[in-house]
């Protein structure tokens, strides 16, 4: 009898041995390398004027420009993107994001042209932009990674034009060539933590800041004085992004 009860345990602690191991395995990331993306982000203008500050003359007045940034005239600008990588080994991935935007303007105050308040309606601010990047995973619990990443890209803006209208001198101006269609350079870094949800599916959220070079300006202002209003467009954002990824 006991050496039936000895058999018995051992053949249960055998098996259970068996089991646990196999149980407590985590897969590998290294098994799906290959990811595809999407998310929202938020673009926090930081600095960067769409017009800068000049003083010249329009329809033989004097005319004041008053600098406004991109926060001023677009507000926050919100983006879709969407993407995928591709895992170099279980901490270190390159991936490539597209982002698509469009923004439409609100009515600026501009300056004054003589007595009368200026004002300015700018078209949509639209872009389609392709950033690639390396990302590096830090493993901080086993369904947490915290991440850091560098980027750079390019981004395709579309012409913006802007009406300038004086309402007390009765005047409103053709919608004024800009800014020409530009292939903007951009850099950049962010921070960000991916929760694995499943094997396959992950959430992740990041911070980062953005740095894209100037639109392309057109002279439509020569003679005027005015020039400089477009010449200096460069600016830095902090992009908040959330999304969902999936691996295979």
């Amino acid at each position: 009898m006991n050496c039936k009860r000895v058999c018995f345990v051992v053949a249960v602690l055998a098996a259970w041995m068996s089991v646990v191991p196999a149980a407590q395995a985590q897969p590998s990331v290294m098994d799906r390398r290959w990811s595809v993306e999407v998310g929202i982000g938020w673009d926090n203008s930081l600095s960067g004027n769409i017009n800068s500050g000049a003083i010249g003359k329009l329809n033989n007045q004097v005319t004041v420009i008053l600098p406004n940034s991109y926060q001023d005239v677009y507000g926050t600008g919100f983006h879709l993107r969407f993407g995928g990588g591709v895992l170099l080994d279980e901490v270190s991935e390159v991936h490539a994001v597209f982002t698509y935007q469009s923004l439409k303007a609100d009515l600026t105050k501009m300056g004054d042209l003589g007595v009368s308040n200026l004002y300015g309606q700018y078209d949509p601010y639209r872009s389609f932009g392709l950033d690639v990047g390396f990302r590096r995973y830090f493993d901080a619990a086993p369904n947490v990674r915290p991440y850091i990443e560098g980027n750079i890209g390019l981004g395709f803006i579309t012409e913006i034009d802007v009406i300038l209208s004086a309402p007390t001198a009765n005047l409103t101006e053709r919608a004024t060539d800009f800014y020409d269609r530009t292939a903007a350079f951009s850099f950049g870094g962010a921070a960000g933590v991916l929760w694995q949800l499943s094997d396959r599916v992950g959430a992740y959220s990041q911070i980062g800041l953005r740095w894209m070079s100037g639109l392309s300006p057109i002279d439509d202002l020569a003679g005027t004085g005015l020039e400089p209003i477009n010449d200096d467009s460069a600016r830095w954002t902090m992009p908040i992004v959330v999304g969902m990824r999936v691996r295979f």
